[in-house]
């Protein structure tokens, strides 16, 4: 049996823990949960299906699990990085179980469903993700949005897939993504102005982030959703996916990638309109204060 610690994120995450806490406890040795505060009761059901809990505060996922990591400096065997809502499939467990290969890391096949329907069209399910690593081979990019883990040395995937199934209803997702529109626009700000520390230099993201940065990134903004949107529901036929899955591909599609340019827009405009350095621009149009985030980084480095 591999020694496997799993590390889970959760802020309000009650009606997924349990489920995704079961889906890796045969494979399991170690669970740990990181929690930033949650006002349900998720960290009792937790401690209740046997994981350990810590309590960090949140500023991004990338520092809360690099901090997650740090707890665990020198524990022997893999990390494997589960989200919340997120659950092994039997299959992937039985892959795990029958012992992993000698590599620093592995990609796990992610599909994603959405309202109760899975995502199969689109041309991007399911996804490479790297999540499964030797502990001390890994880390995770420090950015605010689209973070990868990047390890050294080398990797290979698993055929098993894992399931990203959240049970929240449409208005939760919609409030997330507008957070995350807010976060991937200080992530492109940050790239332009130097706001905040860069991580060491960990980049990593291969093809899709070439595309996104290379091409998507040079198309006029507003017009570029559009363009992909039409790539994705069209020429990769999205358009055959069910009812609700073709919902997904519209908002997470169109609506998310022209809400980030939109909110770029409005940021880039006040700094012109009124001569506010780019942290005051995001903080006031934003609502986010970097400072925070920052002091938040030094104290974890101390």
């Amino acid at each position: 049996m591999t020694d496997l610690t799993v590390i889970i994120l959760t802020m309000n995450e009650a009606r997924h823990i349990r489920r995704a806490i079961a889906s890796v406890r045969d494979v399991a040795t170690r669970i740990l949960v990181v929690d930033s505060g949650s006002e349900d009761d998720t960290v009792a059901l937790a401690k209740a299906a046997g994981a350990e809990v810590m309590y960090h505060p949140w500023t991004t996922h990338a520092a809360q699990f690099n901090w997650a990591l740090d707890q665990i400096a020198g524990v022997p065997g893999w990390v494997l990085r589960l989200d919340a809502d997120e659950v092994l499939t039997p299959a992937l467990s039985a892959e795990i179980a029958a012992g992993l290969p000698d590599v620093a890391g592995l990609y796990l096949r992610r599909r994603i469903w959405f309202m109760g329907q899975p995502v199969r069209y689109g041309g991007v399910f399911p996804v490479q993700v790297m999540r499964l690593f030797r502990n001390g081979a890994g880390r995770c990019e420090d950015r605010w949005m689209d973070e990868h883990i990047v390890v050294d040395g080398p990797t290979a995937t698993l055929q098993g897939e894992l399931v990203d199934n959240n049970l929240n209803p449409l208005d939760w997702w919609i409030a997330k993504h507008n957070r995350y529109a807010s976060r991937e626009v200080i992530d492109i700000l940050n790239a332009r102005y130097g706001l905040l520390p860069q991580g060491q230099g960990l980049q990593q993201g291969g093809l899709k982030r070439w595309v996104k940065t290379v091409i998507y990134g040079r198309l006029p903004p507003g017009l570029r959703s559009g363009a992909y949107f039409f790539y994705r529901f069209v020429l990769r036929l999205g358009l055959l996916d069910g009812s609700h899955a073709r919902a997904f591909h519209v908002l997470q599609g169109f609506w998310y990638r022209y809400l980030v340019d939109a909110k770029l827009a409005e940021v880039t405009g006040y700094i012109a309109e009124t001569g506010a350095p780019p942290d005051l621009a995001i903080r006031r149009v934003l609502g986010v204060d970097l400072a925070i985030h920052y002091h938040q980084q030094r104290e974890d480095a101390a």
